[in-house]
């Protein structure tokens, strides 16, 4: 535990003096030690053996703050004990609780129809901060009472956003480009004129080939941000049988191939994009990841679970076992926001036996079905435009990262009016324009 602990620590100071201040930093009740350090941290109950893991441990609503900040564990009493400044606040256990998806294992039978746990039913949504990234809001705090402590190179960095990552889920790559698709297209669709063109056309013109698009506003925000700051990743199927992976794309197909060389050419990253029954069934998950890279020629390593359902913490460690080193997976479906109470990129912590992993997990901060779908957050396209920058600023002012996920099949225009595809398309791209404008 004491590795995690330390973890937690450096992981709040942030940046490349971390591990130089951490040293400065006791989580220590024991008076007789808190003269080895500048800041002390009282721990809370919450890591004792007879508490940890029983309802004892969960956090009551509603909480207190901590000079503005929500406080899962402790007290908001601060004091001078001699020229060390102590903290009752447990800030540690509290981004421990949040880091881990701790929540999610106090509560199983707590889950949606796909075997999700929502975020409605989280605390962060509950009490308030699903919208404020408040680990590293303690971070802040941490380098504000060092500083307080005497520790002047605890600095703030300057508030930017570290790294852009414009993601997108291959669910349905292509609209009408198999004979099934002909088929549904011809007896239920746009009739068989307009079927046989979109079949036989060239790819460009298929109405789910918004590839090209999605590019165009990388290379917007590149030229102006810097190359090195945004990245396109698009996540491709490999698998699953479920009527929740449809359309089951082949791999092998002409356009399949053609799409891959497209992302080859344009230097955008390809992921797997785990399907459905390899989230109930995470056994399956290396299987999928060799299927792709055969496919590709490459080496996998990145993933997203597929309707975001990664569904019990502990499933992580098959992503690890797999070989993939960085998940994009950690938002959640009904709400936007901050579902591990951070921005920035964080190692897995295993809640159930406290391992840190080595395995990445980049939390996602908007999915923009989460934003309109009337079973989700139901906004307008003026509160999404709103919240969504209001979600952007907090990540510049804790130096994190912004991942945002589109589909591309959501942005579609050629198939029929549709207000809600309008709307995705206008949002992604008034998105990007403010964050050239920042």
């Amino acid at each position: 535990m004491k590795a995690v602990i330390s973890y937690i620590i450096k992981f709040l100071i942030g940046g490349e003096k971390a591990g130089a201040l951490s040293r400065f930093v006791g989580y220590t009740s024991d008076p007789n030690k808190f003269s080895h350090y500048r800041v002390v941290i009282i721990p809370s109950p919450f890591f004792r053996n007879e508490v940890y893991g029983t309802a004892e441990s969960m956090p009551k609503l509603p909480l207190e703050e901590i000079e503005g900040v929500p406080l899962l564990f402790g007290s908001p009493k601060v004091e001078w004990q001699g020229d060390i400044w102590v903290v009752h606040a447990d800030i540690i256990a509290s981004a421990y609780f949040l880091l881990t998806r701790y929540e999610e294992i106090r509560k199983r039978n707590i889950r949606d129809i796909h075997g999700r746990f929502p975020g409605k039913e989280s605390l962060p949504f509950k009490a308030g901060f699903i919208n404020r990234p408040i680990v590293d809001e303690y971070g802040r705090l941490l380098r504000r009472w060092l500083r307080q402590a005497r520790v002047q190179s605890a600095t703030d960095p300057i508030p930017y956003i570290e790294k852009i990552w414009l993601t997108h889920d291959v669910d349905a790559p292509f609209y009408c480009r198999t004979l099934r698709n002909l088929i549904r297209e011809t007896v239920k669709g746009t009739g068989l004129k307009q079927a046989w063109k979109m079949f036989h056309g060239p790819l460009q013109k298929d109405p789910f080939y918004t590839f090209p698009w999605f590019l165009e506003q990388r290379n917007k925000l590149k030229a102006a941000i810097g190359e090195g700051r945004c990245e396109s990743l698009f996540f491709i199927k490999s698998g699953g049988l479920s009527v929740y992976d449809k359309p089951h794309y082949n791999l092998y197909s002409n356009d399949l191939q053609e799409l891959l060389l497209f992302c080859k050419t344009e230097k955008a990253r390809i992921g797997l994009h785990t399907s459905y029954d390899a989230g109930k069934n995470p056994a399956l998950i290396s299987t999928e990841k060799e299927l792709l890279e055969r496919q590709t020629g490459k080496s996998v390593i990145y993933n997203r679970h597929h309707y975001l359902a990664s569904r019990e913490p502990e499933d992580m460690a098959w992503l690890e076992k797999a070989g993939i080193t960085d998940d994009f997976t950690m938002g959640y479906p009904d709400v936007a926001g901050f579902r591990l109470g951070t921005s920035r990129p964080v190692h897995w912590i295993d809640p159930e036996n406290r391992r840190i992993s080595p395995l990445v997990l980049h939390p996602l901060t908007i999915m923009e079905c989460s934003l309109n779908e009337p079973v989700y957050m139901n906004l307008d396209y003026e509160d999404a435009l709103d919240y969504s920058i209001r979600l952007t600023k907090q990540v510049a002012r804790s130096n994190g990262e912004l991942v945002l996920l589109w589909h591309n099949d959501s942005i579609s225009t050629q198939i029929k009016p549709n207000i809600s595809v309008d709307w995705q398309r206008k949002l992604f791209a008034a998105i990007i324009e403010e964050l050239i404008k920042s």
